[in-house]
């Protein structure tokens, strides 16, 4: 009969067990856990991201030394000043007093139009202020990680179109030093509202349509753009539905209607008017309706006659070259059949293109992801299209961007 050990022998300096690892660190439990929530296109285009922040914020820098905002100044204004511009003050003055001063029903506005903004970055921005106490920091936080959830969408997007990893770097590379890409490190919406819909149009990609219409609902909140995105979801959803009979996530696509209903309410309740917003767009903007050649025939004038100075010249030649620039996309989408992607680009494109004269239409370019997954692609099968793009952004983002920076008119 064999004798069964009650437990282990005692250890001998000869035989002593071997010692147990170490648990991992905070640190290396963090790069374990974002390794699997990133691959390695993720990680590319956060590390594009990061490079081209700096290059920004270096401009910011520069430009307040170089364009001080009193003449003959001999020390720099505060660095966060070079970003508090334009419509920023609009969503601070919304976060920080809301949008009436008077009570419910008595109609009264503070006089700045600032009705035509959606609360969903301002609310978002309040809520941040309360632990960043300085709004501005609050607001260039919101955009710094949103641009960072929008960036890893846009490359995943663009792997999913493409189903080729350089086309994801690629695309990520172009949209971050596109002329316009300052409003990405302002505390403007265009951030928050990619940081929405590029993972609504992923979801959608994927047949995920509850979560598509949820980030929808969301992104609708921030911009009125994103009913235009829940239209390209109802066009994508009836070619799902063609394929693999997808009827029962129809009732999704009422989701985004949601926060227009809501806000229109709440601005019917001041004022009498469920589109007070959109009155306010006519005040402020000019963006009463007009035929699409006249509203060509307008900007052509502002841009090339002398109505306007040299300044806001420049910026309607850049609205008119946005708007071919948005035509000839249009025109591939469609000759592509990429009915989904034209449905948002067309809107977009008529809701911009038959105000009065074209305002904002270069830096609406931001939401144009198929231009950016499209030009990644073309420089794929054409390896020069992209030290054309880089040589001929590369000046005008600058440009852009010190524009913007030192206080002048950049849309």
């Amino acid at each position: 009969m064999s004798l069964m050990p009650l437990g282990p022998a005692p250890a001998t300096r000869e035989h002593a067990p071997a010692p147990e690892p170490a648990s991992p660190g905070w640190a290396a439990r963090c790069r374990r856990r974002a390794a699997r929530l990133l691959d390695r296109g993720d990680r590319e285009a956060l590390w594009l991201y990061l490079l081209t922040r700096i290059s920004l914020w270096g401009t910011a820098y520069c430009t307040r030394l170089l364009f001080p905002d009193r003449p003959g100044a001999r020390e720099p204004a505060p660095l966060l000043t070079a970003f508090e511009r334009w419509d920023w003050h609009h969503y601070l003055h919304i976060a920080r007093d809301g949008y009436f001063p008077g009570p419910m029903g008595s109609g009264a506005t503070y006089g700045d139009n600032r009705e035509a903004f959606f609360p969903g970055f301002p609310m978002l921005l309040r809520a941040v202020h309360t632990v960043v106490p300085h709004w501005t920091a609050a607001g260039l936080l919101i955009s710094l990680v949103a641009g960072a959830v929008a960036v890893v969408a846009l490359g995943r997007t663009a792997r999913w179109y493409t189903a080729h990893a350089e086309a994801g770097r690629r695309t990520v590379l172009f949209f971050l030093v596109s002329p316009c890409a300052v409003f990405l490190v302002a505390g403007y919406t265009e951030a928050l509202f990619l940081a929405l819909a590029l993972p609504a149009w992923l979801a959608a990609l994927r047949h995920h349509w509850a979560l598509a219409a949820l980030l929808t609902a969301l992104a609708t909140t921030v911009r009125v753009s994103g009913l235009f995105l829940a239209a390209a979801l109802a066009v994508h959803l009836v070619a799902a539905t063609r394929a693999g009979g997808r009827l029962r996530a129809l009732p999704w696509l009422a989701l985004p209607a949601a926060p227009l209903l809501l806000y229109g309410g709440y601005l019917a309740a001041h004022t009498g008017d469920w589109t007070a917003w959109k009155h306010a767009q006519e005040r402020g903007w000019y963006r009463t309706f007009h035929l699409p050649w006249d509203a060509w025939s307008a900007t052509w004038e502002a841009a090339f006659g002398d109505r306007h100075p040299t300044g806001y010249a420049l910026m309607f030649q850049a609205e008119l070259l946005a708007m071919v620039v948005g035509i000839v996309l249009l025109c591939v989408l469609a000759r592509r059949r990429l009915w989904p992607e034209a449905a948002y680009l067309g809107l977009t494109l008529a809701a911009l293109g038959t105000s009065y004269w074209y305002m904002s239409l270069p830096r609406s370019t931001l939401l144009w992801w198929p231009l950016w997954v499209g030009l990644a692609a073309l420089s794929l099968r054409r390896p020069r299209v992209k030290a054309v793009y880089l040589c001929l952004a590369g000046p005008l983002t600058t440009i852009l961007a010190v524009t913007f920076l030192s206080g002048r008119w950049a849309g």
